[in-house]
């Protein structure tokens, strides 16, 4: 959408607020869409909240809030907003569940940031659909709800009436997508401005992913590992890592699987493209030389790969994350 069927009346976007609100991700939510913005001259948007139960209601930070009203004003919403929620193993109250369905039902859109996928997921309007969350709960969202396509590095995923986003800070991602489908990308791109945020980040979750396997002493993979991120630049074919961990091939890549749901190759690769990562964050060196470092040998593999799997590329990932200084 490009803001051509532009909304003619202020729309209701309304947040959820719940004992053990977050703070920082409900904040988003105001930011957005609560502010007077006469200077965009456009029906700006219209804020409420409501309580998903009754209060008071505690926030992170020690804070406590109340909500001016009750879920009834889900009946009457054209955006719901689930800003987290209090935890990925807690239920979220049935009367909620049965407000968003029926939101869904007439219309609304529903939008969630980070934890609060599991409350859109616990309705069952996510089945079959893709979705995304913060990286941290991307397994656990899998595993609960197989019937979830679990994008886990995507800021933000539409699916056109659901919207869900990553971590914390994606949700300004995702609602300033929001506008940009209402109002266009010039009205997204002045918001974007006051907020002093880009109007759209390049890449995914997987610019800010640890490295992909832990050390862990205790996994059969561990020697093997520490081997393999001691000597990067050998090339590390799959009968030379099972020989030296003293495995067979298949139950090399059993382990594999078992440990990061990925196959020795595909972990090499990522585990070359965190090295770079490093080496961009760290130094000046220039790409051939982050590429020879990792492993890569051909700096246009080295490109390919890190774009693969991080959605940007090298040049853009060391403008964001690089500290050094000549």
């Amino acid at each position: 959408m490009s803001g051509k069927n532009a909304p003619t009346r202020p729309l209701l976007v309304t947040a959820v607020a719940y004992d053990g609100l977050c703070t920082f991700e409900f904040g988003c939510a105001v930011e957005l869409f609560s502010l007077a913005r006469p200077e965009l001259g456009v029906p700006w948007y219209r804020f409420g909240v409501c309580a998903a139960e009754r209060g008071p209601l505690r926030a992170v930070g020690g804070v406590s809030i109340t909500a001016p009203h009750s879920l009834s004003l889900l009946d009457r919403a054209d955006i719901i907003v689930i800003p987290g929620w209090r935890g990925a193993d807690e239920p979220p109250p049935p009367a909620l569940l049965r407000k968003l369905r029926a939101a869904h039902a007439r219309g609304a859109r529903l939008c969630s940031i980070c934890s609060g996928v599991f409350v859109l997921a616990a309705t069952g309007l996510l089945d079959g659909r893709a979705a995304t969350t913060h990286w941290r709960y991307a397994e656990k969202l899998r595993q609960r709800f197989p019937a979830i396509d679990v994008r886990p590095n995507e800021l933000y995923v539409d699916t056109g009436s659901i919207i869900t986003s990553a971590g914390s800070a994606a949700g300004l991602d995702m609602m300033l997508h929001l506008v940009w489908r209402d109002y266009g990308a010039r009205i997204a791109n002045l918001v974007a401005q006051r907020l002093v945020i880009p109007p759209h980040r390049e890449g995914g979750q997987a610019q800010y992913l640890p490295r992909p396997l832990p050390r862990n002493e205790r996994s059969p993979l561990a020697p093997l590992i520490e081997w393999v991120r001691a000597n990067p630049k050998q090339g590390h074919a799959l009968p030379a890592l099972a020989r030296r961990a003293g495995m067979s091939p298949r139950t090399l890549q059993r382990h594999f699987r078992e440990a990061t749901g990925l196959s020795p190759k595909q972990w090499l690769v990522r585990e070359r493209v965190a090295l770079a990562k490093e080496a961009l964050e760290a130094t000046n060196a220039p790409l051939w030389k982050v590429a020879e470092s990792a492993g890569f040998g051909a700096e246009e593999s080295f490109r390919r790969h890190f774009r693969l799997v991080t959605g940007t590329s090298p040049a853009r990932y060391r403008q964001r994350f690089g500290g050094h200084r000549a």
